[in-house]
């Protein structure tokens, strides 16, 4: 597989510095759309949604440029492409005033506004402990994001603990190909992932994961908050979720091809006069993944096409009105939009290639293969290689292995296998994750300086492994992330312990070495 090299940004003509200590750039407008494809489900329907389509492209590094490139604008509804590269978080995003925006210290404030596209670029965008509010607004695209560690309680705190929010008469909001995550639930400080409340309509969350939450996300803040709705839910990771995944109450939502791994309490809650068309999505090691729980106002669910595996399901009674275990209809919704059905069956295969903030914006179009989008898209990789002399990712590293000699652990285990066996350079032994997913890590006594590592499979089990992280243990930072086993590469760091999370895989990975580098 060609490596990666920069991402193209076909900007026009001459470009002008803009506040460029806060890190914000100005181009002219550009000829193709930040949004691959365009949006589906509902957010196609009410005009749809087209974003910043058309007016000109910011650069942005910090919460605070995004802020200044909303107040630079002629009014309030002047089009923008904000692509945004970095970490972006409290400490680079203050409150920018203006005639055309009404931001924020302590989130990333889209209030009363329109026609806006933020989209990750370069090496990537991770809000971090930094959530998005999205509330009197409207034509709004989110795309290639990662929104992580918002809190609602302890420090930071950010946009009540919500990774992404919107309230307050929102329409027409497609959030694309992002990755949203916490570290616990309520307890530790988290709220939900992907919430509307107060009137929020015609919404899409396409390709995107969502995972190591208590709360995946809610449609209505309360029982009598039944006037959201239209929401469409394809082609999602669902993982390590407690519940609400997502809670819906009133209005009509579509889920279909999505991966649903470890729901813990109970999935899809359709409640409240709430009405869930669920086609064609894949339930894997999960309690309760469709019903109506914590409540005696039912919902109701129209399924069909999905594959439960591993489920398991409460008995009935009280305020738990569990749809399984043999999941029947007992209602209709109809579709407004085309869509085209994956297989329920490689549903998981093609989610793990496809979801997710840095995948490429990859899609399917029904035939369980991801593709990639159209190659006009700015954030595309140059299909070139500007210097052929360099060694493709999946060339055998050169320089000394420096797992060998060094402790490791992880943060799972299976029967039979061994963290050990990773780096005993045989790769006739292997480790295993207890399931399709899991955590191994090479660790040192002291700092060592990592630049590249390269996972080996076993024999036999080649191709296994889906989507993962390289994370730095010691901070928690996300150093690389992608699909399939090989040797991955990313800016040299100094640390003591580097892990390698399996996060998608078509079955159970066998990684027979995971060798580091330092160059």
């Amino acid at each position: 597989m060609r490596r990666p090299v920069a991402l193209r940004l076909q900007a026009a003509l001459g470009t002008l510095a803009l506040a460029a200590a806060a890190g914000v750039v100005l181009t002219m407008p550009e000829t193709a759309s930040a949004a691959a494809g365009g949006a589906t489900g509902y957010a196609t329907q009410n005009g749809g949604t087209t974003g910043g389509a058309g007016g000109q492209t910011v650069r942005a590094t910090t919460g605070t440029a995004i802020h200044q490139a909303l107040c630079g604008r002629a009014d309030s509804s002047t089009p923008i492409v904000i692509e945004v590269e970095g970490t972006i978080n409290h400490g680079n995003t203050s409150k920018v005033s203006g005639d055309s925006c009404n931001t924020a210290a302590d989130k990333i404030e889209l209030k009363q506004v329109s026609n806006i596209t933020i989209v990750g670029v370069g090496g990537g965008a991770v809000f971090d402990q930094l959530g998005i509010h999205i509330r009197e607004s409207s034509n709004i695209i989110i795309q290639n994001v990662t929104v992580r560690n918002v809190k609602k309680s302890g420090s930071p705190t950010s946009n009540g603990g919500d990774a992404i929010g919107m309230e307050s008469d929102v329409r027409n909001v497609w959030v694309d190909h992002s990755t949203l995550e916490a570290s616990g639930g309520e307890s530790e400080g988290y709220d939900g992932l992907f919430d509307m409340k107060d009137n929020t309509q015609y919404v899409t969350l396409s390709y995107s994961v969502l995972r190591n939450s208590g709360r995946g996300g809610l449609i209505g803040s309360s029982e009598s908050d039944r006037s959201n709705g239209y929401v469409t839910f394809h082609h999602n990771l669902y993982e390590n979720i407690d519940s609400r995944a997502p809670l819906l109450r009133g209005g009509v939502a579509h889920m279909y091809n999505n991966h649903y791994v470890s729901l813990n309490k109970s999935g899809i809650n359709s409640r409240a006069g709430a009405k869930a068309k669920v086609d064609n999505n894949y339930f894997e090691d999960s309690k309760d993944v469709l019903g109506t729980f914590y409540t005696d106002e039912a919902g109701s669910w129209q399924v069909s096409g999905n594959i439960f595996d591993n489920v398991t399901w409460s008995e009935p009674g009280g305020d738990n009105n569990p749809a399984g275990p043999d999941p029947q209809s007992n209602t209709t919704v109809s579709i407004p939009y085309s869509y085209t059905l994956d297989d329920a069956s490689c549903v998981p295969s093609v989610v793990s290639g496809t979801a997710g903030a840095n995948k490429g914006l990859k899609v399917s179009d029904g035939s369980c293969t991801p593709q990639s989008p159209d190659p006009t898209d700015p954030t595309d990789p140059d299909p070139t290689d500007p210097d052929p002399t360099d060694p493709d990712p999946t060339d055998p590293p050169s320089g000394t292995n420096l797992s060998i000699g060094a402790g490791s652990d992880g943060s799972s285990k299976a029967s039979g296998t061994s963290y050990g066996n990773v780096r005993d350079g045989d790769l006739g032994t292997y480790w295993s994750p207890a399931g399709t997913t899991g955590s191994v890590s090479v660790k040192w006594s002291s700092a060592r300086t990592v630049a590249k590592i390269n996972i080996r499979e076993a024999a036999g089990s080649e191709g296994t492994v889906g989507s993962y992280r390289v994370l730095n243990h010691d901070t928690g930072a996300v150093l690389a992330s992608g699909s399939g086993a090989g040797v991955i590469a990313f800016s040299p760091v100094s640390l003591e312990k580097i892990t390698f999370e399996i996060t998608g895989a078509s079955g159970t990975p066998k990684v027979a070495e995971f060798e580091t580098y330092a160059g």
